[in-house]
């Protein structure tokens, strides 16, 4: 999975023979963490069935909503936008974007009730997707708060009317830096036995963790600076619509920051169990399977709220905007437009049918 999963004490075979296994570290050994379902020395049940339980059931509602929202954004933008327009051209991959991460939901709920089934292939393809729409999520919200702050701060800036090439180049760009980063997901991960789909080492899991942390930390960075000299200058006498912007503008950090830190920092808590450690007795394991626990169950947790962005996305980037708002409302008044002529069409049919004497209508 492109994202941490599962954290369980193993210890690597290459410091410790099989028969330290078998008393289950009743003396003292070398212990090491990987990302598999091994329960030799921590007990995990209790976690797996809460996961089983509440991960399907979310995922399955983040689905339903990103896939209406993102769909439903892409057609507005072909049936009334410029997609020359770079400000519609970030839209237009984000919302892109958010399908390929939702592409991988159903993958995980499944993976969390069954396991993995489906073979290596399968699973290297999963995670290479779901990692894409990841990274190239994180990454055109961070040029989109850019060109935001310059639009407020230099309006008249030749970025933020950037059309036709430059538009289709960003988008080329971004996409590429996704699928580089996201290609350790595609090339280090495998179907294990016993239905595990986890990356091949701890290396390469450190490498997912760390990768996840320093995005994180540049879209913090971006979104502390661009957003607070934005409300600076919203909270100017001569600043219009201002309340509403700030209000926005504000939500916005408080969903990304709610969304995002907790599972970050949950994540890196839990990379410090990746590394290889000393000498430890049965008591000292035994404290850190409790400590492991409850990082199980926060993970699980803050995974909710970082993975539902994907729907909440359309929301807060496109649809606050006036001129979304109005496309919707035509959009939607033209499907209604249509409902009526078909309804009325087929009023004048039953009224041909029945003087014409049959018994049904059209």
């Amino acid at each position: 999975m492109a994202s941490t999963e599962n954290f369980t004490v193993t210890v690597p075979t290459s410091i410790v023979h099989d028969s330290t296994l078998n008393t289950t570290l009743d003396n003292y050994s070398y212990y090491n963490f990987d990302n598999d379902y091994d329960d030799e020395v921590c007990n995990r049940t209790s976690v797996m069935q809460f996961g089983a339980i509440f991960t399907p059931v979310f995922f399955s509602i983040v689905v339903i909503l990103s896939l209406f929202g993102n769909i439903l954004v892409i057609v507005i933008l072909a049936k009334y936008e410029n997609l020359k327009s770079l400000t519609n051209a970030f839209i237009l991959n984000l919302a892109v974007s958010d399908l390929f991460f939702t592409a991988g939901l159903p993958f995980w709920a499944y993976y969390h009730m069954y396991g993995w089934t489906l073979g290596d292939p399968a699973c290297k393809i999963v995670n290479f997707v779901f990692s894409v729409g990841f990274y190239s999520s994180g990454i055109l919200l961070i040029l989109m708060t850019a060109h935001r702050y310059v639009a407020v701060m230099n309006p008249l800036s030749g970025i933020v009317s950037t059309t036709g090439f430059y538009s289709v180049l960003a988008s080329v760009v971004i996409w590429a830096v996704s699928v580089l980063a996201a290609s350790p997901a595609f090339i280090f991960t495998k179907g294990q036995d016993q239905n595990h789909c986890v990356y091949m080492s701890s290396y390469w899991s450190l490498w997912g963790i760390y990768q996840q942390n320093i995005l994180f930390i540049v879209s913090s960075v971006v979104f502390i600076f661009c957003y607070s000299q934005i409300m600076c200058r919203l909270l100017r006498p001569t600043a219009q619509r201002r309340n509403k912007t700030l209000k926005l503008v504000f939500t916005l950090m408080v969903v990304f920051f709610v969304g995002w830190a907790p599972y970050n920092i949950v994540i890196f808590l839990q990379s410090l169990y990746f590394w290889p450690k000393l000498l430890a007795d049965s008591k000292t394991v035994a404290g850190m399977c409790d400590r492991i626990e409850v990082l199980d169950y926060a993970f699980y947790i803050s995974r909710l709220f970082a993975f539902s962005h994907c729907c909440l996305n359309p929301v807060f980037y496109v649809f606050v905007g006036i001129k979304f708002r109005n496309h919707l409302k035509r959009m939607l008044k033209s499907w209604g437009h249509s409902n009526r002529s078909i309804r009325n069409r087929q009023s004048r049919l039953t009224i041909t049918s029945l003087t014409s004497g049959d018994e049904f209508s059209m």
